[in-house]
């Protein structure tokens, strides 16, 4: 992605297999573009590979989302994986909020996410992971999701660790329902925000919105402080119902839009 007259597009794009992408659309006067990415098989099933590299060039500025939610069937082949490289220069700023990750009876996926952040770049990135339909009525009947998220600081040359974070769960391993674990909750999500601009000012306002959701929810700072000052925060919840993660995730995203660059509440009408 780069900028070019006030307005970001694609410098250049190229997709093979399954995944495609919709032509992007500017949903406002920022300059901002909007990709879609589609999955026109339906779903992830065993041993399917894919991947996503991406870059935001200096100042541009992209909002990424998919069409509809990420389905992983039965992987008895081995798991469905993903591994995602996302590279944000000086200014850039990457809004990735796809929609809910849903596994289902006997799935297994795993998801690999590189991003590597600029001292004055901005990211929000979204994941909502839910279990899917079971016929016996059990919510958690898949084998296995892993989803790890590096970050980096840096550029494509030489860069640093920021921040590390990892979920697995293994519901024929772990009794998902327990104390530590989803404790009663179907539903989870992690919102993540790396910006110099991440101060202790808007960890309270998220706290803030966290309560009000109505969720089992929190956030916390996160990183390694270095001289740059590149900051992050990390909001995680628990819920019953997708619509409910996705509103705290657009409360929050809303809320950095309009404070950092005075742009309006995302529009992606969806829920």
């Amino acid at each position: 992605m780069a900028r070019r007259g006030g307005a970001s597009h694609a410098r250049h794009q190229f997709h093979q297999g399954a995944l495609r992408i919709l032509r992007p659309i500017h949903l406002d006067g920022s300059g901002q573009v909007c990709y879609t990415v589609v999955n026109p098989g339906g779903a992830f099933l065993g041993a399917d590979h894919y991947r996503m590299d991406i870059t935001v060039e200096e100042k541009a500025s992209l909002l990424l989302t998919t069409q509809s939610a990420t389905k992983v069937y039965r992987t008895p082949q081995g798991p469905a994986t993903q591994d995602v490289r996302l590279v944000l220069g000086p200014g850039a700023v990457l809004e990735n909020i796809p929609d809910q990750l849903i596994i289902y009876r006997d799935g297994s996926y795993r998801q690999t996410t590189r991003v590597i952040v600029h001292p004055g770049a901005s990211l929000v990135s979204a994941e909502v992971i839910t279990p899917g339909w079971s016929p016996d009525g059990e919510r958690f009947r898949y084998r296995e999701l892993r989803l790890r998220t590096e970050v980096r600081v840096g550029d494509a040359h030489a860069s640093r660790i920021f921040a590390v974070d990892q979920l697995r769960l293994e519901p024929g391993v772990d009794a998902l329902d327990r104390v530590g674990q989803l404790e009663g909750h179907s539903h989870i999500g992690q919102l993540l925000v790396v910006d110099r601009r991440v101060d202790t000012e808007l960890v309270d306002v998220v706290s803030g919105l966290c309560v009000q959701s109505g969720l089992r929810a929190g956030v916390s700072s996160i990183g390694i402080t270095t001289d740059d000052g590149v900051r992050g925060l990390v909001v995680r919840s628990l819920g019953h119902r997708t619509e409910d993660v996705v509103h705290l995730h657009e409360n929050v995203t809303n809320h950095v839009r309009h404070l950092w660059r005075g742009q309006g509440p995302l529009a992606l009408r969806k829920y």
